[in-house]
């Protein structure tokens, strides 16, 4: 089922892998028919992590970056959308030479081609290949199909892993194998036998089930592997290792045993498991509320880079979801914000609860308090500032208000043509871009360079012609955009920390490597 942890269970065998020594990449297989990730809603989808080379993609993707410490590119990203797309332009190019396209082979030989060329591009010992979904769907059948075409092609160089659920009836409080025994069926009628299981459930496995899911299953003892609920999920790589899966894995392939090199992640998941002191943080969003749950998905690479951030000072990231409608509609709910060590307004897309947020930025620019804004937040930054300190009282953005004498974010020309057009997916200002800093400020500090890339997602900017007006009242622009002179980094001048960017740097934080940004932020918040 969704969200049972097949993007961790991936990530955390990479990063198993490389500790021995080998070079690994990951894909990921959406069976969407969105072309990409950027269309779909937050909410129901979460995340929409962005690559350097501008790839709208799966959350997941961002889990193989951070454990693997390793860039992800736009082979390693497949949507059912996207492979039908790719055979729909080859048959127009008469690629096929005339033949008649038909949905098998031609679409799971897609599939494989794609990633062979993953793989080869950076020139990877494993591949490793994260299908979406779960087992019976008919979406995901196409690609269960080129798995299985791809294992008969190359018979000594693939090997499945089934990620499955033991569920703990809390009336019965007994662990049930049934829904994996049936799980193993319908993949055995896609034409695979899994090679290895990994029994996530909220307690380890026992070895009576693990047994009964050896007979049942036809699958070894030893390669059925405990996946308990832990505290963090950087413990699973350790937990794997436990069971031996690294060795597991190199011995279906032949390989010999190899020693793995887990002592920093060991490291820092001891120092998490220690519970250090806490830092709170609160974090403004819109896309967490989902009818009765919070669904924290939608800001993964936030959350993940304030906790690597808090780890670097030896704390704990203790997050608060805090609700800008609230302090829309009740604006003495703000004192509330006095508990927090430091706040973060991160993107978003649309005018709810736009308001409120612009508040939060005011009381923490006037109160001193810790702030990060990014993307949407650096441009609701220079929207607050422009009305209360510039005097711009109907300052905006033309993303809520198209008309306004004072439009101080704005849309680029070539932006402006495309939303004319209702060309909504994949152009925007997307991936990696350079940002020259200036010198004397927290962000130059922080990075310790002159110049940047980060990676970016957004359609609006700030406007050029009000930048004059802005930094005589004191705010600062930090780092600038060389190609196109765009505003990437603001911060306000007498503030112990108020920094805002136009990109989002949680997308390049990795767990051993905090951004920079966010470790400045959290010293500021601990402080």
């Amino acid at each position: 089922m969704s969200g049972i942890g097949k993007g961790i269970a991936t990530a955390s065998i990479g990063r198993i892998l490389k500790s021995k020594g080998f070079k690994v990449t990951a894909i990921k297989i959406d069976p969407y028919i969105n072309v990409d990730a950027g269309t779909m809603n937050p909410v129901e989808h979460g995340e929409v992590f962005v690559t350097d080379d501008g790839i709208e993609c799966d959350q997941d993707v961002g889990n193989y970056e951070r454990f693997l410490d390793e860039n992800i590119y736009t082979d390693n990203y497949m949507t059912t959308g996207r492979v039908y797309q790719a055979v729909i332009n080859r048959e127009r190019n008469l690629e096929y030479q005339g033949r008649c396209v038909e949905v098998v082979p031609d679409i799971p030989n897609e599939v494989i081609d794609t990633i062979k060329r993953a793989g080869k591009k950076v020139k990877a010992d494993f591949v490793l290949i994260e299908i979406g979904g779960t087992v019976g769907e008919y979406q995901n059948m196409l690609f269960l199909e080129a798995a299985r075409m791809l294992k008969l092609q190359h018979p000594k160089d693939v090997l499945f892993i089934l990620v499955s659920y033991f569920p703990v009836p809390t009336i019965i409080g007994e662990m049930k194998t049934k829904p994996t025994q049936y799980a193993v069926r319908t993949l055995n009628s896609a034409g695979i036998q899994p090679d290895m299981i990994l029994a996530r459930s909220v307690l380890p496995l026992d070895e009576p089930r693990k047994r009964k899911v050896s007979n049942f299953c036809n699958v070894e003892k030893e390669d059925i592997i405990s996946a308990p609920d832990v505290k963090s999920v950087y413990e699973v790589p350790i937990n794997f290792e436990k069971e031996n899966i690294g060795n597991r894995i190199l011995k279906k392939f032949g390989l010999k045993p190899k020693q793995s090199n887990l002592k920093e992640w060991d490291d820092l998941v001891k120092m998490i498991n220690d519970s250090p002191k806490p830092v709170e943080i609160g974090i403004v969003g819109k896309y967490f509320e989902t009818g009765s749950f919070t669904l924290l998905d939608s800001y993964i690479s936030v959350i993940e880079a304030v906790k690597h951030a808090a780890f670097a000072h030896n704390r704990k990231a203790k997050i608060t979801w805090l609700s800008a409608e609230k302090y829309e509609k009740n604006p003495d709910e703000l004192k509330e914000l006095d508990s927090f060590a430091g706040i973060i307004v991160p993107g978003g897309f649309g005018n709810r609860g736009i308001e409120g947020k612009i508040k939060v930025i005011e009381y923490c620019r006037k109160n001193k308090k810790p702030f990060l804004g990014l993307c949407l937040g650096l441009q609701l930054s220079v929207i607050e500032f422009a009305r209360n300190v510039c005097g711009y009282k109907d300052a905006t953005s033309a993303e809520f208000k198209q008309k306004s004498k004072n439009i101080i974010i704005d849309v680029m020309p070539e932006q402006k043509v495309l939303l004319k057009e209702k060309k909504y997916g994949g152009t925007m200002r997307l991936g990696a871009y350079d940002c020259n800093l200036t010198e004397g400020t927290i962000s130059s500090r922080a990075y310790g360079k002159k110049q940047i890339s980060e990676r970016h997602r957004h359609r609006y900017e700030v406007n050029n012609d009000y930048r004059e007006a802005l930094e005589k009242k004191g705010m600062l622009i930090a780092g600038l955009n060389p190609e196109k002179d765009l505003v990437e980094i603001i911060e306000v001048k007498g503030h112990p920390f108020f920094v805002a960017s136009q990109f989002h740097p949680e997308f390049k934080s990795r767990p051993l490597n905090p951004h920079p940004l966010f470790r400045e932020f959290i010293k500021a918040a601990i402080k």
